[in-house]
């Protein structure tokens, strides 16, 4: 690959998504709203890519081999990206979440049990039911439908078939260093190390997590590879809120303390059911994860 896209890429691991394309000789153009520069080296166009219009001009007459889309989270963007990127890009990846797999916000996915996690057939775009109708323009529903919106993109983009399409769906990432901007592992470490509680569900589950930067290396090799479809990004390796505070504890020398806690209240990485993926089909496809154990410690260290 040669020439890529990468809409949003601002921050985290998106940014660094983009350093690790550049760095390896790609031609790199990426597309935000502004709100953050582009790395040096990198082609930087502005435009709010809800505005087919906009998103079309900006674009001008450039082609890609491959288009990483770090933001599509509803099926209006999907749409939207189906039509300006037909004929414009080889490839098209999309950068998904586990939360596709949340049982807890729509009926027709059947709970994750210990033990079982998630395949990619157990949410089949093919099937899922879109509406294009409902408030997808409202920040605040956007966000409480998070994995429903994410789903149906899926859904839309898989039935254009206006490109080669992957969705990758990403575990909960977990970074501690500055470029996290979510703060989430920070949150632990600052209320442990300062003697605060931290809030958790009465009944606890664990979940599936992925190091930052392996997310971005991940979908650096996604972009380069010739498969299609859905696929699941975690490390090896699971863990659950206490198990975290328990390892966070370890490095700081404090001792967690706990309180309980209804949804909304508790900690961002306590979970009231399973959130396990199955990563067999990227293991399959050739790219090896690491384990949670590798890097969990660094990322705990770079946020203290």
């Amino acid at each position: 690959m040669k020439e890529v896209c990468v809409i949003g890429g601002s921050r985290y691991f998106g940014r660094r998504l983009v350093v690790r394309l550049r760095d390896a000789g790609v031609n790199v153009t990426l597309v935000n709203r502004g709100s953050q520069a582009a790395p040096e080296g990198v082609e930087h166009l502005v435009a709010d890519r809800d505005d087919e219009r906009e998103l079309a001009a900006a674009l001008g007459e450039r082609t890609f081999d491959v288009v990483v889309d770090q933001v599509c989270g509803t099926p209006r963007q999907a749409a939207v990206a189906a039509r300006v990127f037909a004929g414009r890009t080889g490839r098209y990846v999309m950068t998904s979440t586990i939360e596709v797999y949340d049982h807890a916000l729509t009926d027709g996915i059947p709970a994750a049990t210990p033990g079982t996690p998630m395949a990619e057939t157990a949410v089949d775009p093919w099937l899922w039911p879109v509406d294009q109708d409902l408030p997808w323009h409202d920040p605040a529903f956007r966000e409480d439908m998070y994995g429903e919106g994410k789903r149906q993109a899926e859904a839309v983009l898989t039935r254009a078939d206006a490109f080669p399409f992957v969705a990758v769906r990403s575990g909960h990432v977990v970074g501690g260093g500055p470029a996290d901007f979510t703060g989430r592992l920070r949150h632990h470490v600052e209320r442990i190390r300062d003697g605060r509680p931290v809030v958790i569900h009465r009944d606890n589950h664990p979940s599936s997590f992925v190091h930052d930067r392996e997310i971005a290396e991940f979908l650096y090799w996604a972009a380069g590879a010739d498969f299609t479809g859905a696929v699941n990004a975690r490390s090896h390796g699971e863990f659950g809120v206490v198990e975290l505070c328990e390892r966070i504890a370890a490095q700081v020398g404090v001792r967690p303390v706990y309180e309980t806690g209804e949804a909304g209240q508790a900690s961002p990485y306590s979970f009231d059911h399973y959130y396990g993926m199955d990563n067999g089909r990227a293991g399959r496809l050739g790219f090896g994860f690491s384990h949670t154990a590798d890097w969990l410690p660094g990322a705990i260290a770079e946020a203290l």
